[in-house]
């Protein structure tokens, strides 16, 4: 894993390596539940992450996702419960690049025990990561809004679950290759929709800086109120000096988020309001989870058409016309 530099709060690390500690010696004390299935148990982190696994792993595995649709991953934190799920499961696979900061010590936790721990940064060439505009010693973490970036993970998850259950693998390579080509289509699809918008209309304003990687795929200004990370607070001048880039460049829609509370779009919008422009709130975007099954977008290739076909709808058309 590449060396990020950001540090985790003392309290927050300690808190985990003492989750961990009580879990380890739970599970000592008594067997972990036996897997009668006789498939491979995979825990992963993210809904996109679970629904990779889901896809390259078919019916040969069975997926536990720790978070659910429209959870927030760069502020949760890890339940004892959570601790106990990774522990007892054949294989971990996680995003790292910081997505899931306050969970590092977890995962180096499971590594050290000689856990089968898949993490997506690893299979990413560093010099295709995109740097914290904020902080260039950290790297921007939202890499599944890029489809060539998400082909090397499905890659990455393969191998590792290759390495994991070995005789099976012919199966798990079989299943990667029917997998890019559904990217290769929904590539093709995103850049077809894309090519409906002028040039001078691709700018996306959300409600954190989660897009960028899209941004740079699909040639688009990306403008976000809060950080990658939602931990940062959008301040008053944040809101001000986006609300006049808004109005001077007359952009006709902004995008609140599933994993994101709306009160600083919908600010930002007043914001924009004062200075004699009215921008529209254009949709909801999936930033850090995906949709939930009653959405129809559970999946990341679902959730990445309805993002494009929201995005374009509403810039293109206005929203509400």
């Amino acid at each position: 894993m590449y060396n990020l530099k950001r540090k985790i709060p003392t309290f927050v690390a300690v808190g985990l390596v003492l989750i961990f500690v009580l879990a380890s010696t739970l599970t000592g004390c008594s067997p972990a539940p036996a897997n009668t299935s006789g498939k491979l148990n995979v825990v992963a982190t993210t809904t996109m992450i679970a629904d990779l696994s889901s896809v390259i792993g078919g019916d040969l595995i069975e997926v536990r996702g720790l978070m659910g649709p429209g959870i927030d991953p760069h502020l949760y934190q890890a339940s004892a419960g959570d601790v106990t799920k990774m522990q007892n499961a054949d294989v971990v696979v996680y995003n790292g690049l910081h997505l899931e900061g306050k969970m590092s010590e977890v995962f180096e936790s499971l590594k050290g025990q000689g856990k089968t721990v898949i993490c997506l940064e690893d299979g990413l060439e560093r010099a295709r990561l995109l740097e914290d505009e904020d902080n260039n010693q950290l790297f921007d973490p939202h890499i599944w809004f890029d489809v060539s970036l998400w082909k090397d993970a499905a890659k990455h998850v393969t191998k590792g679950f290759c390495q994991a259950d070995p005789k099976n693998e012919a199966v798990y390579k079989e299943n990667l290759q029917a997998y890019l080509l559904k990217l290769e289509q929904l590539d093709t699809y995103i850049k077809s929709r894309v090519a409906e918008l002028p040039k001078n209309q691709r700018v996306l304003v959300t409600a954190h800086d989660a897009f960028r990687y899209f941004g740079n795929a699909y040639a688009f200004e990306v403008k976000g109120l809060q950080g990658i990370s939602t931990d940062a607070e959008a301040g008053t001048a944040d809101v001000s000096n986006l609300a006049s880039f808004i109005a001077q460049n007359q952009i006709r829609a902004i995008f609140i988020e599933s994993s994101v509370p709306p009160k600083n779009i919908q600010a930002l919008q007043a914001a924009v309001s004062a200075k004699g422009f009215e921008v529209q709130i254009g949709g909801e975007l999936y930033s850090d989870s995906l949709g939930d099954a009653s959405s129809g977008h559970n999946t990341y290739i679902l959730t990445f058409k309805a993002n494009i076909d929201t995005i374009i709808n509403a810039l293109r058309l206005g929203a509400g016309t």
